[in-house]
């Protein structure tokens, strides 16, 4: 019988699409959660906590591939440790894939520091190891423009560059990358097919949800010189995904 994939975060944005497209590829699926899950649809959901080191043994136990996905603001290296250190003496070791940021090694933000540090755990772990670096989701995108559009004055942060893609596309990505026995090491980066502004962004969500002409207040923000000057967009190799922000936007409904 093969082995069955972990996924941690997998009830999250990303997780819960990786999880079906593993599943639909025969695999055998187990899902790592901090909250309490019925197992269905070829996916086996375990109890755990990252943050604490919780209960990681058992849902790591026989395991050949694990894709972390879970992600916090607050604590993000420490659970990469705790993985590592659960899985640390498993023989054969298991392959770990890694979702970080795009540009993260060029921004000095707090979670960024933190997602950075965890990309070197996973890389000094002495397991076998894959990083994918991932610009934006249109997912996190439509949560903030939605919000902000519901103001009488628009905000939007002036100058912010970036290449934002869709979240079912990197899963796509990273179940070519966990069902293939060669790990990558650091693999190259995914973005979207359109660099553009957050400002973009924005109208073009009016104008898709009948507010053309709502005025936009454009906010210079301090400490964020660098991703003006471009460090979310990717550099070097780079898989390139194709649903543009309007196609996302045509099939998905804003946000409540």
């Amino acid at each position: 019988m093969t082995s069955p994939i972990l996924v941690t975060g997998g009830t999250g944005t990303l997780g819960r699409l990786l999880v079906p497209r593993l599943t639909d590829a025969g695999r055998q699926v187990r899902v790592l959660s901090r909250s309490r899950y019925e197992s269905g649809d070829g996916a086996e959901f375990v109890q755990g906590d990252l943050a604490k080191g919780e209960a990681l043994e058992s849902a790591v136990d026989g395991v050949r591939v694990i894709v972390h996905c879970a992600s916090d603001k607050r604590g993000d290296a420490q659970a990469t440790r705790n993985l590592v250190r659960a899985v640390s003496s498993h023989s054969p070791a298991p392959h770990l894939v890694y979702v970080s940021i795009v540009g993260v090694d060029r921004i000095s933000l707090g979670y960024f520091r933190s997602k950075l540090e965890s990309e070197r755990i996973v890389a000094d772990s002495g397991l076998p190891w894959t990083t994918l670096r991932a610009t934006q989701f249109y997912d996190l995108i439509l949560k903030g423009v939605s919000s902000a559009a519901k103001l009488p004055l628009v905000p939007i942060p002036s100058g912010f560059r970036v290449q934002p893609l869709d979240a079912d596309e990197v899963a796509a990505r990273l179940a070519d990358i966990a069902l293939d026995p060669h790990p990558a090491g650091r693999a190259p980066d995914i973005a979207g097919p359109e660099a553009t502004t957050a400002a973009d962004l924005l109208r073009t969500y009016l104008h898709t949800t009948g507010r053309p002409n709502r005025k936009i207040l454009s906010l210079r923000m301090p400490g964020t010189r660098a991703i003006r000057n471009g460090t979310l967009l990717p550099q070097g190799p780079l898989h390139t995904t194709t649903r543009t922000w309007s196609d996302f936007l045509a099939k998905t409904p804003a946000p409540a």
